[in-house]
Order: structure tokens, then sequence, then C-alpha cells
């Protein structure tokens, strides 16, 4: 009968239980789904026949996966921190943007792109504490040939100069603080003011930064600014920049480090210079382009 279970032997056991799990699955209308349930199930089998775990190191398994999603809520994300320091968070952005040479790298969309990012025009300040050296970020959204991508939409969020992020402290940095959304010009430029951001250690209070600690993993990543850049016709990508010199770039705790994504921050000193922009001396410079490539079979123009 369709949706019924399968019939099984009651004398399954460790040698049959995994083609059984895998034939349960076999009336499951959506294609994808029943494959990759036959997949993960088949994996998984494998991965305990290989470590013979005992019941009490089962149940520590299921605690810790409780644990890690009663830490979650509206702020915080312990499920995207698990994926991301055993890296299939960086494996799957890479299996997903294959890129063709001179694309932008993607890596990790990481666990604070959780509030949305306030709307700001072109050249505003994403740093509301204003305590800091303030940093220009500019920046260029391109299609694979070159095109400029005018209206295209850069998503930008960061730590602040001590390694927080505004939902981190919220009784110390406003709500939005760090983040930013814009919209190209017509030459597909975009520009911010914000201040350098600094290498920090993702959260280590939840059942992730145990596992850390047990593992003798430090937490920390190297410094960065986050983008998602969005444009008509075009595949989005979710990258960073890196702070070159930064510490932490040959270890980063979440596996995103791409040589291609390490940028300078220049220490700009000249007072006219700073002053075509409306910004005091010293403040820091980096730059980036964003290069997307179109969707298949679609040209930009």
């Amino acid at each position: 009968m369709s949706g019924a279970a399968p019939s099984a032997s009651a004398d399954l056991d460790e040698t049959t239980v995994t083609e059984a799990a895998v034939a349960s699955f076999r009336d499951t209308p959506d294609p994808r789904l029943r494959a990759c349930l036959s997949i993960l199930v088949r994996h998984l089998h494998a991965a305990v026949r290989e470590m013979e775990p005992t019941l009490d190191e089962w149940e520590a398994a299921v605690d810790f996966l409780t644990a890690t999603g009663q830490k979650c809520d509206d702020t915080r994300q312990e499920f995207v921190l698990l994926s991301d320091v055993l890296g299939i968070s960086s494996l799957v952005e890479n299996i997903n943007h294959r890129k063709s040479p001179g694309a932008t790298e993607a890596t990790v969309l990481g666990p604070f792109h959780v509030t949305e990012s306030p709307q700001r025009a072109l050249g505003d300040s994403i740093d509301e504490v204003g305590k800091a050296e303030p940093c220009l970020v500019t920046g260029r959204v391109v299609s694979a040939d070159g095109t400029a991508l005018l209206g295209a939409s850069v998503d930008v969020w960061q730590a602040d100069d001590e390694g927080y992020y505004d939902v981190q402290r919220p009784d110390v940095l406003p709500p939005g603080n760090g983040r930013g959304l814009f919209t190209t010009d017509d030459d597909g430029r975009f520009r911010f003011t914000t201040v350098v951001p600094s290498y920090y250690p993702i959260p280590t209070d939840g059942p992730v930064g145990r596992l850390l600690l047990a593992t003798n993993r430090h937490p920390y990543r190297p410094a960065h600014i986050h983008f998602i850049a969005t444009a008509n016709g075009h595949v989005p990508v979710t990258t960073h920049i890196f702070v070159a010199g930064s510490p932490y770039l040959g270890s980063d705790a979440v596996f995103a480090v791409k040589s291609s994504l390490i940028r300078e921050f220049h220490r700009v000193e000249d007072p006219d210079t700073a002053a075509e922009h409306g910004l005091p001396t010293p403040y820091a410079h980096a730059d980036i382009e964003l290069v997307l490539e179109p969707f298949q079979g679609e040209v930009s123009g």
C-alpha cells in the first residue's frame, strides 16, 4: 500500500538494519529528498559501525545536539556555528560556488547574519559609536566581463574594533551597529565608513565552545568584514574581506580564509585626501571589487 512502511524482518541486526532504514524511504514522493535521505542514512550508519559508540557515548551525542538546538534564539544560531567549526559551512559554500576564474570567491555566512541590515545611503557610516579611528571601505560590483552592475545590493556586517557584533553587546552597541545595506551607483560603486574590525573568538559559552575546548582548538577568527552582493541576472555571492596581517589568518576557526580575499587596510594621513571624503586624519582605507557571475545563459548589460 502506498505510504506504508516497507515490511522488514523481525531479525534485523547490525548487518541488515541499514538497508531496511534506506528502504523505509522508498515511497518518498520527492526524488531529491529520497536520494539525500538514503545517502545520509548510509553514511551515518557507516560512521556508527566504524566508531562503535557505547550507549553512554550515544546518549552524550544526543544530549550535545539537544543542547545545540536549545542554545539557538533570535540572535544566536548555534547550529550554524557547529556547521562552521566542522568545516561543513565552508564545504557547502565551495560546492555551490564553483567559480570561473576571476569571480569573487565565496565564504561562510557565519552565525551573526541574524538581523536585517539597515538601509543606508552611499557614504554613510555603519559605525554608530564613533570612538575609534574611522575606516573608509570602497568597492565596486561588476559582472564577470567587467560590466558595472548598477543598482546591485551590497549587504555588509562586521564586528567592531573590540571584536563584538551588535547582537553580542546590546547594552553597549546600538542595534544595526556594524551593519548596512547599500545600493550601487551607476558605475557599480559603493562606499561606507566604519572601523577596522578586530579578530575575535566565536562564542564559546555553548556546546560548540565545549567541543573546541575538548579538542584543544582555539575559537578565533581573523579580522574581517562580511558582504553579500546581489544583482539582477547574476548569482549572488556571500564573501568576506580579511584584514591583511591579522592574527589567525592561517588558522581560522571556521575555515573561511582565502588568499584572494585578504586586503590591505592602508593608513591615510594626507589631510587633503581625507577632506575629499569628509574624514579626519588619519584614517584607514580598504577596497574590494565584487565580481558576480551571470546566471547560466544570461549576459550582463
